[in-house]
């Protein structure tokens, strides 16, 4: 045997026992998944709706005459009564108009009164045919004249009088002042110029509106008119404000407008919330949830654990040997982070809900048991 001959052989025994000592590959693991227990709940549907608030009413302040705007007394954003006072326009035209209109009537009554003296004298001279029926006739017409000429200057008075009043602009709500449009020194003009406008915000109104198909939806559920009852619970609509909070105060149902808005294809719906505090103003935009429907014994399975392939659903199924199947189902609505199971599930079953991108039909898995309550919500 020659040298290199008898080194191979001995790098070949000194290597063999080493390969033979090393151990196989280990066996696959059974896939650890977090299960499901699903018993009927109950649980509450509700549907979201962007919404816009309007004050309850909303009063365009507009001069009854016109001048120069000699004060402005209400502050801009503050809240004011009924009949308070908010702008003052130059009052001494107004003055000068009355004093004349008095005048006038003073004048027209001294004419009546000298019209009368005149008619006492005629008549009963023409009862004597002491003077003649023209002159009687031209008497009595001076005098119902001069009644007239009265009437009319009292009339021209309240006129200047009201004018004068009118000076004054009063809010003919309770509200809170918008934003002057005006300043002093101003030029406004009766019945045009606009000063400013007072909002009544308690209560509000919350406009939204929904879909033609919901309200057919609506329509085929409760017949052609909901029953009020339906909407009398303080917990059937829920307000969001912007930032997420819940509004205190519940809202009711006060409008379901009686046609279909043809630029938008849907019904504007109106509710009503009081505001004591003044935290809603008009033009805020909310969300409105409202309840849709209640059910009793629902099959409510955690979003995540549904697979939604090509407009398939699907969820995953522990059998009683320990492996598992998909099956298909048909969902319902979505209550938070659940969805109800509408088809394909029975009560009691056991789906999958953690580890769904393992799995395979027929495999075997060691599942874990979650508890419901937190389940849904996405912890």
């Amino acid at each position: 045997m020659t040298c290199f001959s008898r080194q191979l052989c001995l790098l070949l025994c000194a290597t063999l026992p080493v390969a033979c000592s090393q151990p196989s590959a280990p066996p696959p693991q059974t896939p650890e998944v977090g299960v499901l227990r699903i018993e009927p709940r109950p649980a509450t549907i509700e549907a979201e709706y962007v919404a816009q608030l309007d004050a309850s009413n909303t009063v365009e302040i507009r001069p009854r005459v016109g001048g120069l705007l000699e004060q402005q007394v209400a502050v801009e954003g503050e809240t004011v009564e009924k009949g308070q006072l908010l702008f003052v326009i130059d009052r001494q035209p107004y003055i000068v108009e009355l004093e004349q209109a008095k005048a006038a009537l003073a004048q027209a009554r001294a004419g009546l009164q000298q019209a009368e003296r005149d008619l006492a004298r005629v008549q009963p001279l023409s009862e004597l045919d002491a003077v003649s029926q023209q002159e009687l006739d031209s008497v009595t017409a001076r005098e119902s004249a001069g009644r007239a000429a009265v009437q009319a200057a009292q009339a021209a008075v309240r006129s200047a009088e009201l004018n004068l009043e009118y000076t004054r602009v009063t809010s003919p709500v309770d509200g809170v002042v918008g934003r002057a449009q005006f300043r002093v020194g101003g030029l406004v003009t009766a019945y045009q110029s606009l000063l400013t406008t007072v909002y009544d915000t308690n209560p509000m109104y919350v406009n939204f509106s929904i879909s033609e198909r919901r309200m057919l939806e609506l329509q085929e559920q409760f017949g052609a008119r909901p029953p009020q009852s339906r909407y009398d619970d303080d917990n059937a609509f829920k307000l969001m404000l912007s930032d997420g909070s819940v509004y205190p105060h519940p809202a009711h149902l006060n409008l379901v407008d009686a046609a279909v808005d043809r630029e938008t294809g849907t019904l504007p719906i109106r509710l009503e919330v009081a505001n004591p505090d003044g935290l809603l103003r008009a033009g805020q935009f909310a969300r409105v949830v409202v309840v849709v429907d209640r059910i009793d014994a629902a099959l409510l399975v955690p979003q995540r654990a549904v697979q939604e392939l090509q407009g398939r659903t699907s969820l995953w199924v522990l059998r009683e040997d320990g492996t598992v199947d998909r099956r298909d189902v048909r969902m319902g609505a979505r209550v938070g982070g659940d969805w109800i199971v509408e088809e394909g599930l029975q009560a009691g079953e056991t789906i999958v809900v953690d580890g769904l991108q393992r799995l395979r039909p027929g495999i075997a898995v060691s599942p874990q048991k979650l508890e419901a309550a937190g389940v849904g919500d996405g912890r």
